[in-house]
């Protein structure tokens, strides 16, 4: 071996494959067979572990005959992967050395990841062009050393850069690139479905019948027919695409990712300003945060970047939009979800929308008594049992359309609600009442983090809600403030988390389904509320976790968490309250993405298979599946717990595996006897 060396060490040096470093070659793994037949002879000579070849970059060492199979796991997904294993073979002993970064604070990271590869490569292109940036803004360039994920870090801070994903983006104040011409039509999309912003405000309720709706800035059109179809009138106006079309004032105006792809700030505040006057009741305004997807290989420019399609993309934090919004139409704002926000044109209007999402579902109380005089009237008081259930009070004048024949029947809606109260649980009604409380004591207390409303701000019906609830809406605000108080000490957070009869409780947090959300203590709808009402939920979440370790809100995305019984994260977005800060994850190309146990924990008893759950739970405790959970949280963790345990669940059960071994399962099963012998003494 080492005779060959010194034309194994020429042969690395005029190499036209991979990256010459001095003391290395380094090569991708899909590039070894375009290497000399030399260096691929040598290179197989070191193979002498099955696990080698799952290496991402081989280096061939040129002052050793040693050969390093680096394992970098996100190659194709990170702008600079981290370095998680190096196995190192010494060709001389052919003795076999690993170095572990996996737990490493300070791993080594690549950069110029194409030099690894060849041009056929299928995301080459894609490397070349973020190296390009890199380079031209200097920070390959530098005498700063950029090899460990910190040192690229310091670096990236010290020039105000950092990574939306796989894409630089920066406020680059100083080095503005003036001569860039954007062709801001090529980022309107062709969409076969209606847009977010739309599909949002059709589901919030916004659309009455006689609604009109204009789209301002709206591309090719697809919301303008898609909103047609349901029957509403739409129209629009682009400046590409519809440069002639006129400007028409309309109910709900929505403005749809355009001042994000604007680079001018002034015609971006003037695209802003010209869709709020057209708008007579709701402007919808969209744009692209951080978190979002965007195209692969982008550029910094101005404050957003330039994708590779020549667009600009202005990419906002969320509550920088909010102020963005708040500022400039001298408005308050409410979030929807990331990036969406309404901006009412009556200010009554937008705080019964507020309310409106704290509103709890209440069910009319059922008939337990027969009584002629109620069935005589039935017909007569159906009306005022429903609109008890909704508001958690009677009606004040004007309020019910059959109050005139109400009262001249009965005198009074407390006469008449007397009659119901004798052929129902008078119990169920307080309930009712105080949901409504708890309601209206949320409401009031998320208001605080934009501004109380006034009472003349109120709709007459907020009004007479407050009066009839709370005696004044002074005493309602005064315990607003109090319960508001409440929802930042940690402490009784948790108190409240551990004494709640709902929910998964783990060491730091309580997780529920998002359907249970409202039937929480009011502390836990406000504490969750100061997230969502701030900065908005993750889109789809059906699943909440409360932390009381530290103030934070989790939304995480399942979506099969309906048909599946150990159903796979797709996303998951964090909230910290102190800061109003958020990260995001998303699991949907992971080969291990995070797995979910006991389901029915996080329901309630008439979710669908309830009990089924429940006897597979007792069934995975018995087979001892979850005394591991560290092991378990993703997926092939919980993969290999089945296999060891030579399991497989299929619908609510647990069959042994057809392949396994006699004489394991004999022993699995005495184990599985001796847990149920002992669950039973205890």
């Amino acid at each position: 071996m080492a005779e060959n060396f010194a034309l194994i060490v020429q042969l690395c040096q005029v190499s036209p494959i991979g990256k010459l470093l001095p003391g290395a070659l380094y090569v991708h793994r899909e590039a070894l067979h375009q290497l000399d037949p030399i260096l691929q002879n040598y290179e197989q000579q070191a193979r002498i572990n099955q696990h080698l070849s799952e290496a991402t970059i081989i280096k061939f060492s040129t002052d050793k005959p040693k050969i390093s199979y680096l394992f970098y796991p996100d190659f194709d997904r990170e702008p600079h992967p981290v370095l998680t294993k190096s196995l190192v073979v010494d060709l001389g002993t052919l003795i076999l050395s690993e170095w572990n970064y996996q737990n490493a604070d300070n791993p080594p990271i690549l950069h110029r990841k194409e030099t690894f590869v060849t041009r056929d490569y299928p995301f080459y292109e894609q490397f070349e062009h973020l190296t390009k940036i890199e380079s031209a803004l200097g920070l390959l360039n530098s005498s700063y050393p950029i090899g460990t994920k910190q040192e690229w870090q310091r670096l990236l801070r010290k020039h105000h850069l950092d990574f939306a994903g796989d894409y630089l983006v920066c406020n680059l104040e100083g080095q503005r690139e003036k001569s860039i011409i954007i062709d801001r039509h090529k980022a309107a999309l062709v969409r076969k479905t209606l847009s977010r912003p739309a599909r949002l405000a059709l589901a919030a309720g916004l659309f009455l019948p006689e609604t009109t709706f204009f789209d301002y800035g709206c591309g090719y059109g697809g919301d303008i027919e898609r909103i047609a179809e349901q029957g509403y009138q739409s129209e629009g106006w682009d400046p590409y695409y519809r440069p002639d079309s006129p400007l028409i004032e309309s109910d709900i105006v929505n403005l749809g990712y355009v001042i994000n792809v604007i680079e001018s700030a002034e015609e971006r505040q003037e695209a802003l300003l010209k869709a709020w006057q057209l708008t007579r009741q709701v402007l919808i305004v969209s744009a692209q945060i951080l978190i979002d997807d965007s195209e692969r290989g982008l550029m910094a420019y101005e404050d957003g970047i330039i994708t590779r399609r020549n667009t600009f993309q202005k990419y906002y934090q969320q509550e920088e939009l909010k102020q963005y919004i708040d500022s400039t139409l001298g408005v308050d704002s409410i979030p929807i979800t990331l990036g969406i926000y309404l901006v009412f044109r009556e200010e009554e209007k937008a705080e019964t929308f507020r309310l409106s999402r704290c509103r709890s579902r209440a069910t009319t109380p059922k008939i337990k008594t027969h009584l002629k005089r109620f069935e005589d009237y039935e017909d007569l008081l159906t009306p005022l049992m429903e609109f008890y259930t909704q508001q958690g009070r009677l009606p004040v004048a004007g309020e019910l359309l059959q109050e005139e024949e109400i009262k001249a029947e009965f005198g009074t809606f407390r006469r008449a609600f007397q009659v119901i109260l004798q052929v129902t649980e008078g119990e169920e009604w307080e309930i009712i009442a105080d949901k409504r409380r708890a309601d209206l004591l949320l409401y009031l207390a998320l208001s605080q983090f934009s501004h109380c409303p006034k009472v003349r701000e109120l709709s007459p019906a907020t009004r007479a809600d407050f009066k009839a609830l709370f005696g004044s809406y002074r005493n309602a605000c005064a315990l607003a403030e109090e319960v508001l108080i409440s929802a930042g000490n940690l402490p009784a957070i948790a108190r409240a988390c551990e004494n709640s009869c709902l929910g998964k409780l783990s060491r730091y947090s309580l997780t529920i389904h998002i359907s249970i959300l409202e039937k929480l203590p009011m502390l836990l709808r406000l504490y969750e509320g100061c997230a969502s009402q701030t900065i908005g939920r993750l889109e789809n979440a059906n699943v909440v976790r409360l932390s009381f370790r530290q103030p934070k809100i989790s939304y995480l995305y399942y979506p099969n968490f309906d048909t599946e019984i150990h159903p796979i994260l797709a996303t998951s977005m964090d909230v910290y309250l102190g800061s109003a800060d958020f990260s995001f994850r998303d699991y949907r190309d992971s080969p291990n993405p995070p797995i979910l146990h006991e389901k029915e924990l996080l329901v309630t008893a008439d979710y669908p298979n309830y009990d089924k759950l429940v006897r597979l739970t007792q069934l995975e405790k018995d087979w001892g599946l979850l005394e591991d959970r560290k092991a378990i949280e993703r997926l092939q963790g919980w993969q290999k717990c089945l296999e060891e345990n030579c399991a497989t669940i299929k619908g609510y059960q647990i069959l042994w595996r057809k392949d396994a071994d006699p004489y394991k399962v004999r022993i699995l099963r005495a184990k599985i006897n001796a847990r149920r012998n002992q669950n039973k003494s205890s």
